[in-house]
């Protein structure tokens, strides 16, 4: 090996690095754009069945039909938007900077009614309140900043919402083009596979994200009708952002049960602790179990075993996994990513002992 090889292949080494690290930093640039990509992608997979139904059921041509199904998207996000605004505005006035002493006071009520129902029951927690002093340290003032950060936010959003309805439109309209496009990239001797692997990928990943959405839309019904019968104030607001939650496999049930427990007792501030307080807490929190024993039992096993074609310990593993590598947008992306490696694995290594044995359903 001549000097002249070994400087070639060091060069050669350095240009591939640097391009991979030139193609990474233009990912991280444009990332905002790759996030409309994947959240139209996958708008794009909960549409196909309203697309096919508009086509085959109701025979719109494909650009009235694809109109139709973004029209249908577009209602259902007008009716949300409808639905929490004025809860949101109705509410403003207690989270402007005017309020938050208000909003302190209250609290360190609450907190001074929890030392007393303790005290009542013989447990010393005077001195454990004293010196933690809770109430002095309640500080709310970043509640006005947190709100102009927060209509920040909602312009953004309004932006990227149109941006990814926009992506969607010409997804469904024009997904046999793309697939024409991608017949002329991938290698014959492949073709097969990759086609049979992206058609099996399309029907289990748009069979998950519509089931999904129907979880997310029972949890949220079950979540108001409990809300709605202790009569917690701002039922539709809780109930949604519960709701969204459960988006978090495991962790996000969890995270809305506390979170449930914490507004049911703010919007009860001013009442007796003992006897309306936290009673309606508990009664509100063994609601939300039941909800969850309900989603664990029915919703979860229909979406994960039938949608995915996955046994439940195996989704189970893998989201423990995935969130122990890549935390919480590990676990949202385990079961999608998940189902993918196992399609594509069915259709490459299809006489590999494992890969049989995960894929037999597929």
């Amino acid at each position: 090996m001549t000097s002249q090889t070994i400087a070639s292949g060091i060069v050669k080494a350095v240009a591939v690095i640097a391009g991979v690290c030139l193609a990474g930093y233009l990912l991280f640039q444009i990332q905002a754009v790759l996030v409309y990509l994947i959240v139209a992608l996958i708008t794009t997979l909960i549409g196909l069945p309203m697309l096919n139904f508009f086509q085959r059921k109701l025979k719109f041509n494909n650009i009235f039909a694809t109109i139709a199904t973004v029209l249908v998207f577009v209602l259902i996000l007008a009716g949300f938007v409808m639905m929490f605004i004025p809860l949101v505005s109705s509410q403003g006035q207690n989270l402007s900077l005017l309020q938050t002493a208000e909003i302190e006071k209250n609290l360190t009520e609450l907190i001074g009614q929890i030392g007393v129902f303790l005290e009542s029951h013989n447990i010393d927690s005077e001195n454990l309140l004293k010196e933690a002093n809770i109430g002095s340290k309640l500080n709310l003032s970043f509640i006005p900043n947190f709100l102009n950060g927060l209509l920040g936010t909602i312009g953004s959003f309004g932006v990227g919402l149109a941006s990814v309805l926009f992506i969607t439109f010409f997804f469904l309209k024009d997904r046999a083009l793309f697939v024409r496009g991608a017949r002329r990239l991938i290698p014959d001797s492949h073709e097969e596979q990759i086609l049979n692997s992206l058609d099996k990928i399309n029907h289990l990943l748009t069979r998950y994200f519509v089931g999904l959405a129907l979880q997310l839309l029972i949890i949220f019904i079950l979540y108001l009708i409990v809300l709605l019968i202790f009569g917690v104030e701002n039922a539709l607001v809780i109930a949604f952002l519960c709701a969204v939650l459960n988006i978090i496999p495991y962790i996000g049930p969890l995270i809305g049960s506390v979170l449930a427990a914490l507004l049911t007792m703010i919007s009860n501030i001013g009442g007796d602790f003992q006897t309306e307080i936290l009673p309606t807490t508990i009664y509100v929190m063994i609601g939300f179990w039941i909800v969850q024993v309900i989603d664990n039992n029915v919703s979860s096993p229909l979406i994960f075993s039938n949608s995915v074609k996955s046994h439940p310990l195996e989704i189970f593993l893998v989201i423990l996994a995935a969130g122990s590598l890549f935390g919480v947008i590990g676990m949202i992306a385990a079961v999608p990513m998940y189902t993918i490696l196992k399609v594509i694995a069915k259709e490459f290594f299809p006489d590999n002992p494992v890969v049989r044995l995960l894929t037999k359903d597929i």
